[in-house]
């Protein structure tokens, strides 16, 4: 009985695993938020935002990842495979800053509780970026977005710079 049930237990954890192989690819682009520019691979279908950042092992600084969603709503996140302490800033459909919540990841596969990320108000828009971002570069509620003049839009896999600060 244990055998089987370590087979079992063997089995579902590799599928788990084995699910993160799937390459889904994003677009690149530069954005500004007041006077700092970051590279953000956008997720703007439902296979990109339910991919997001999971199995990724760390991000560069100057990198993040923009959801960007048809029309403003009440948005919810987990880190669910993500393994990098996020920051998210929800986004209106102006483009402006209205909330940032600091995000861990998820202590262990068997977490039955996963902790939900909610926006307090409507927002079209979310970036994920590392923790403490925000605040690092003093972005405040209210700051706007914009696509950066000159920011070549690349295609990419999640496995791009995003994964790179080589």
């Amino acid at each position: 009985m244990k055998i089987a049930t370590c087979l079992v237990l063997s089995f579902f954890l590799y599928s788990c695993w084995a699910g993160g192989e799937e390459k889904v690819s994003f677009s690149q682009k530069t954005i500004q938020l007041g006077k700092v520019k970051l590279l953000v691979e956008v997720a703007d279908s439902d296979a990109r935002r339910s991919r997001g950042l999971m199995y990724r092992q760390k991000m560069a600084d100057d990198h993040g990842m923009l959801f960007v969603f048809e029309k403003k709503r009440a948005l919810s996140f987990w880190m669910k495979n993500t393994y990098i302490p996020l920051s998210i800033g929800f986004f209106d459909e102006r483009r402006r800053l209205v909330e940032v919540l600091d995000m861990e990841p998820m202590k262990s596969v068997m977490d039955q509780q996963t902790p939900l990320y909610r926006s307090q108000s409507p927002a079209q828009y979310a970036l994920e970026v590392n923790k403490g971002w925000f605040e690092r570069h003093k972005i405040k509620v209210g700051t706007q977005w914009n696509w950066a003049s000159g920011g070549d839009e690349k295609s990419g896999t999640d496995q791009g710079p995003a994964t790179s600060g080589q």
